[in-house]
């Protein structure tokens, strides 16, 4: 009987493993950053709390801020997926006219779809705030925070750029500073005792600094790599724009997928019951982003790893590298979400005051769908990497109608609870079906592989 490989000798092997030393590294950029803005983006909870309460922050948390957004969302392309995928690959091939136009493409259309995104915000505001604030004497909150929009002219796409020169620590670093410059800011109008306008103010003026500088720190990598004047060059020097129009057009979908049936819950809860209960399900999961932390960074990284080993078809590679950030992503997981089970209900009060208790259950159930989703990361990036873009986006939709049906029927009898066990419901059911499917793509091309070698 063959002996089980120790502890030590596993960790061993981990660390000489060049493609997970390569994520682990890229990641720890991220993760350095995104701790202490964690960090800060709970201290800046907390004082907003104790400065104005529950029910007078629920407006701005749970409604103006979101819907911004979210409004953006809905008209974005996800142009950092794009650009990591077709600038790698143009300067993997040595076509530095090839990159230079795709970029420069890729921004025009960001740039655009901002523009017409504030023209919506602007629209709709008095409609936003009338139905989810419950008052429509917030519109003018609305506008003023969504001019954050136009501050991310180019951001989705100086942020793929940034990634695809494996320019992470540029990325974390800027992300630290929007969390320093806002929590500063909401410190002072904590001091100063001054009101909601401020706190918006603050978080406004961290966005903007991020958009901006994110922007700059990617034109000049375009300069050093590219050379300068790279933006003179014609969008006829990339010939395959109907391919790209097609990955951008399925992200753009899978987004919007993503946004009706994940990512609008604290209006829905708005729109459906009130403010207030939107406020709970947000802090709840202000206390989630614990969890996810130390992941997140994983994500950008692992695609970029996953899309060269299934470019050369190392199948054993790729399911290795798929077990390893998996176990290590349940090493931090599973137990900081038993800690947040067993302490939540005391912290939670401990920290944003009594009027924040009734977040604790949104908490627990959310942690089931979050922890799921936090193990298995790299689902949708495995399918990406598979030339398979569309099939998550299937999913998403036909699990989201079934998702966002229980919404609006259990959601207004039984208020934000339900969401959060409905939520926790989709990632499982969801995921799974991903997983399963890009699990058995890569165990058919495998097979298919291996009879033609066999045959040769």
């Amino acid at each position: 009987m063959a002996e089980k490989p120790r502890i030590t000798d596993t960790l061993r092997a981990w660390w000489q493993d060049k493609l997970l030393r390569g994520i682990v590294k890229n990641s720890s950029y991220i993760f350095g950053s995104n701790a202490i803005a964690v960090a800060l983006s709970m201290l800046q909870g907390i004082l907003a709390a104790r400065l104005l309460g529950a029910e007078a922050l629920s407006p701005l948390v749970a409604v103006i801020m979101p819907y911004a957004s979210n409004v953006n969302r809905l008209l974005s392309f996800r142009m950092s997926e794009l650009v990591v995928r077709y600038l790698g690959q143009a300067l993997a091939d040595e076509r530095k006219d090839r990159a230079a136009a795709m970029v420069k493409g890729a921004a025009l259309v960001e740039s655009i779809t901002v523009i017409l995104a504030y023209g919506v915000l602007v629209l709709s505001a008095p409609l936003a705030a009338r139905y989810l604030a419950k008052d429509e004497a917030f519109t003018p909150l609305f506008l003023i925070y969504g001019l954050y929009l136009l501050t991310h002219f180019g951001y989705e796409t100086a942020t793929g750029v940034l990634q695809s020169f494996k320019l992470f620590n540029q990325v974390a670093l800027v992300n630290l500073g929007q969390s320093i410059i806002t929590t500063v800011l909401i410190l002072a109008a904590w001091i100063a005792k001054w009101d909601l306008g401020a706190v918006l103010l603050a978080y406004l003026l961290g966005k903007a600094f991020a958009g901006l500088v994110i922007v700059t720190l990617a034109f000049r990598q375009l300069n050093a790599s590219l050379g300068r004047g790279w933006w003179r060059t014609s969008l006829r020097t990339v010939p395959d724009w109907r391919a790209i129009l097609r990955f951008a057009i399925s992200t753009n979908l899978q987004g919007t997928v993503n946004l009706a049936v994940r990512d609008s819950e604290t209006l829905l809860i708005s729109l459906l019951r009130s403010p207030i209960e939107g406020l709970y399900y947000s802090y709840a999961m202000k206390l989630i982003n614990m969890v996810m932390l130390p992941i997140e960074p994983f994500i950008a990284p692992t695609y970029a790893e996953i899309a060269q080993t299934t470019a050369r078809r190392d199948w054993v590679l790729t399911r290795r590298l798929l077990k390893r950030v998996s176990a290590i992503a349940a090493a931090w997981t599973l137990p900081v979400s038993l800690g947040l089970v067993v302490f939540g209900a005391w912290l939670i009060p401990f920290m944003y005051g009594p009027d924040f208790s009734p977040a604790y259950p949104a908490l627990v159930l959310l942690l089931v769908g979050y922890g799921f989703a936090n193990i298995l990361h790299w689902n949708r990036p495995l399918l990406l990497a598979l030339g398979m873009p569309v099939f998550p986006l299937k999913v998403s939709a036909v699990v989201g109608s079934f998702k966002t049906l229980l919404t609006f029927w259990l959601l207004p009898a039984l208020g934000y609870v339900a969401e959060a066990a409905i939520m926790s419901a989709y990632f499982v059911a969801s995921i799974g079906v991903i997983i399963w499917k890009g699990l058995s793509k890569m165990r058919s091309q495998e097979i298919a592989a291996t009879n033609g070698n066999s045959e040769a």
